[in-house]
Parts: structure tokens; sequence; C-alpha cells
């Protein structure tokens, strides 16, 4: 079985950059959604990029937004892989990974179909929990049956929702993504991180 990769969403200061680094994250994201309690200023997110080995992928996380904000703030922060939630069209995706990483968020709503993937071929997926109101960062578990069934039809799976140290083995082992995605389980408040949290989910992971 191939190495799980490890992202820590909702990063917003250094410290919490470098602590996920150094226990060995692969991934950190960092939340453009001004209206997010985990909400980073372009400026702020390149001082946090600069600060962690180039080996670790800084994600930019967006909600529904337009072409010339993702390009814009992407310059400033120096990003070249984001990740998008809400509606964005497949075709707006599709021009972003010409010259981006990208990762599509799908959440397991009662109409979500697996199948859905294939819309965004040119991206990695990324599967949520459904909520009414927010974009991610709930604490909710997504259905991880339907992200089971979504793995043939993308070519890189992010398990995310509701995950944490005590369910990331199990999570793991009934989907088979090729990374876990925590936001909320390793926080003490809204873009706080708690240290020990983020070492024990990691060393859970490799386990």
């Amino acid at each position: 079985m191939k190495r799980v990769q490890v992202k820590i969403c909702g990063v917003t200061n250094i410290d919490d950059a470098k602590t996920c680094a150094e226990f060995g994250a692969d991934m950190i994201g960092l939340n453009f959604f001004r209206q997010s309690p985990r909400y980073v200023k372009p400026k702020i997110a390149r001082k946090i990029i600069e600060a962690v080995p180039r080996e670790v992928c800084a994600v930019g996380v967006f909600v529904e937004p337009s072409l010339v904000k993702v390009r814009r703030i992407l310059a400033i922060a120096d990003l070249h892989c984001l990740q998008l939630h809400g509606n964005v069209p497949a075709e707006m995706c599709r021009k972003l990974t010409e010259e981006f990483r990208v990762i599509r968020a799908l959440r397991t709503h009662s109409r979500f179909q697996p199948k859905d993937a294939r819309l965004f071929s040119g991206c990695d997926v990324l599967i949520d929990a459904h909520h009414p109101e927010l974009h991610g960062g709930t604490g909710q578990t997504s259905d991880w049956s339907a992200a089971r069934a979504t793995l043939p039809f993308t070519r890189f799976l992010i398990l995310s929702g509701g995950l944490n140290a005590n369910n990331v083995a199990e999570a793991i082992a009934a989907v088979a993504p090729h990374a876990v995605d925590v936001c909320s389980g390793v926080e003490s408040a809204p873009g706080v991180k708690d240290h020990r949290a983020i070492e024990k989910f990691i060393t859970a992971v490799r386990a």
C-alpha cells in the first residue's frame, strides 16, 4: 500500500505551519474565504509558505471565486496549488489545471454521485461532508462508502470531513484514499492548531 499523504487545513500562522512540517505533513491549507474564521490574507500566507520546507505543498483554499481573484491571490501568495469549494464550473477548473494543481472539493450530500468526479478529470478530488451553510471545517464526517466509490473516477482522492486521531486509521482502511485532510480535528479553536493533536493525527496515519 502506498504511503497515505496528510493535509492539515486551516493553517493561519507560521508557528502552526512549522509544526505541521516538523511532524511530517505533506500539505497545508491556507484559507482565502473571507467569511471563514480561518481566513488568511494573501501576504501573510506568503510569509507562512516561506517559513516551511519547499517539499510541503501549500494549498490555497477558495469558495466560488472568480478566475481573476484566484490568479491574483495565488500570485501574491506565490502558490501553485488550489482547492475549490462550492458551485465551481468544470470549465473553470479545466482552465486552472493548465496553470496550477487543482483540488476539487465535492460534498457527500443526498444528491452526490461518485461518477460526478469524472467532470473534473484534470483535478485531484477531495471528498468532504455536506453542511447546508459551511464549506469545510465543520467537524462532520463524510460518507466513507461514497468516498470509496469515487476512487475509480479520480486520479488522486483526498478524504476529509470529521477526521481525527481516533478515527483516521479506520477511515483509511474503509476508503483507501491517497491522502487525508484534517482541520477542526487538530484545533483548540477555529484557526488555532493543537500541536499535540497534529502529532497524534499524523502518527495515527503513519501507523
